[in-house]
Order: C-alpha cells, then structure tokens, then sequence
C-alpha cells in the first residue's frame, strides 16, 4: 500500500511540474530531475532550455558513476537545444564539456569554437578551450586560450597553473618558476605549485627543491609522486638513508610502487655494495611489474658481483628478451 501511495505522489509530484512554467529541480535527487524534465519535454518538445538541463544532470551522473552512456545521452540533448536556439553560449560549453568526457577532442573543440563565434572572450568558454587543449597537448592552442583568461582575470588560479606546466614542458623552465612562484604568492597553500617548482629544481639536483617538496608534502602528506621526488633528490645529493626513509614511507603507501623497490635495490648494490639485499630489492620490483627489465638486468648486475654468474647470464637475457639493450650499456 505504500509503495502505492509512493508511486501515485511522484506521478501526481510530476504531473504538477509538466503544468508549470519555469521549474527549478535543484532540490531534486538526478533521477527525480530527470523524470520531471522528461515529462516537461515530452509537452513542450521545442524548449530547448529543458535539453540543456536535463543535459546538465546527464553530465554530472556520468562523472559520478562513470558511464559513458549519460555523456551520449547528454549530447543528443544539447544538440537538439542548439538546433532549437543556437544562441546560447552555455550550451556549446556544455556540449563540448560532454565530448571531451567521451574523449572526442575535435568535437570539444567544435562546440566550444561555436561558444566564442558568439561571444569570442566568453570567460567560461575561453577556460574551458584552454583546458580541453592543455589536457590534449595543443600547447599553442592552450595558451592561447589562457592568455585571455589572464587578460580578464590576472590571477586566475587554474589558468596560471596551467601556463606554467606548459612552459615546463615546452622547456622554458624560467618562465614555468615565475608562473609556480607567483601562484605560491597568491594561493599559499595551492600544493600543486610547491610540487612543480620541487620537481623542476630536482632535476637539476638543486636542494631548493627539498624546501618546495616538503611544503607540498605538509599539505598533501600522501603524495606519492612528493614523496618520490624526496627521495631521488636525497639520492641524487647522496643522502641515502633520508632517501631509504622516503621509499620506505612510499611503500607503506603503495607497496607495488615498483620504483621504489627498484631504487632501493640500486642503493643496496652501488652505495652499500649488499648484493643480496640488491637482489631481494630487484625481486620486490618484478614481482610489481613482471616485464620490468631494467630490474632484471640491475639484478644481473647483482648475481655478477657476487660470482653467480649463471643466475646473472638468466637475468641479462630476460632483461634483453623484453628489449633491454644490453650492448649499449655495455
């Protein structure tokens, strides 16, 4: 009898909001929004703002469960609204939100071009071409795009980030520390900009890079790519026990983090010289990752130095078998 009762309040709930106007489904569980909107469409099926808010549910479900079934179904949707009105700026951003989800760059770039056709500094849409390029590589198309979100608004956050990791990979390392510096000035604890400028420094084996990692790791103390960083630094600056402790730290994280049982064994065998530690170290490795042949052809190192020759010819073709070059090292 409830269920009943249940049934005829959502049909009756339903029925109400197909007979209104404008209605807001904020306070709405999605499938309940959508319901509404279905019932609203189907008695007006030439309102194309119903589309883009049914869309809108569509797209948020798919990021939440993961289907890529809401994106298609949020397509179709906003590309009826557009054939309705294609005046809306909002529409083209969403329809090429939807198919840059499903992985379809040249769509995403399609409807957001539409978006700026309109408006052609909309805020929104320039981010969102900015971003769509950034995470496809378009690095040009990317800045670009960026620039104008800069010019509107000098301290955006995600677009400073942005320009900055693409400078850092496009190789202008000087402008990528000016743009991770002036973020750490304005959003003290944006820990992403403490990790780049870190890892940047780290690469050259600088030690200002300690001091930005370990900022980054006070805000995000599970970071394992941080932590990582850490600990190659202190290895590279030959600080092996402080590296040792961050492997150790990465392992009671990800205990199949196959590059910190890799480096581990490296430091047993070059800094140490336990070549039977190396070898338990390299073992830890291939058992993470199987195919990992620089770990077995390190290990064949290992077996050398201890005079197990045999075990070392085993693990040098392994490594080999799985396109080592083992000529070039040698």
């Amino acid at each position: 009898m409830k269920k009943i009762l249940f049934l005829l309040s959502l049909t009756a709930t339903m029925a109400f909001f197909a007979s209104c106007g404008t209605v807001s489904t904020d306070n709405l569980a999605p499938e309940d929004a959508i319901k509404v909107l279905d019932a609203k469409i189907k008695k007006d099926s030439e309102n194309a703002e119903l589309y883009f808010q049914r869309a809108t549910i569509l797209i948020e479900l798919g990021k939440e469960k993961q289907q890529q079934q809401y994106f298609r179904d949020a397509i179709s949707d906003l590309e009826k609204a557009t054939r309705i009105d294609d005046s809306k700026v909002e529409y083209y951003i969403a329809l090429g939100n939807a198919h840059f989800s499903l992985g379809n760059v040249g769509d995403s770039y399609s409807a957001l071009q539409k978006a700026l056709k309109i408006d052609d500094n909309n805020f929104e849409a320039c981010l969102k071409m900015g971003e769509i390029a950034f995470y496809s590589k378009d690095y040009d198309r990317a800045m670009e795009s960026l620039s104008k979100v800069t010019e509107q608004d000098k301290n955006n956050q995600t677009a400073l980030f942005m320009k900055g990791f693409i400078c850092k990979e496009t190789g202008d390392t000087a402008n990528a520390v000016n743009y991770f510096r002036h973020i750490i000035e304005l959003y003290p604890d944006y820990e992403p900009a403490y990790e780049e400028l870190g890892m940047l420094y780290a690469q050259h084996r600088n030690k200002l890079g300690l001091e930005y990692l370990t900022t980054a790791l006070q805000l995000e103390p599970n970071n394992i790519n941080v932590l990582y960083g850490l600990a190659m630094l202190y290895q590279d600056v030959e600080d092996a026990d402080k590296a040792n402790e961050y492997y150790v730290k990465i392992l009671e994280i990800d205990p199949t983090y196959k590059y910190a049982w890799f480096n581990r064994g490296w430091m047993e065998m070059v800094l140490y010289e336990d070549y039977n530690a190396a070898i338990d170290f390299f073992n830890k490795a291939i058992e993470c990752d199987p195919n990992y042949a620089d770990a077995f052809y390190n290990q064949g190192l290992a077996y050398q130095q201890l005079g197990e020759n045999s075990q070392a010819e085993t693990c040098f073709q392994t490594a080999k078998n799985l396109g080592y070059n083992i000529d070039q090292k040698n």
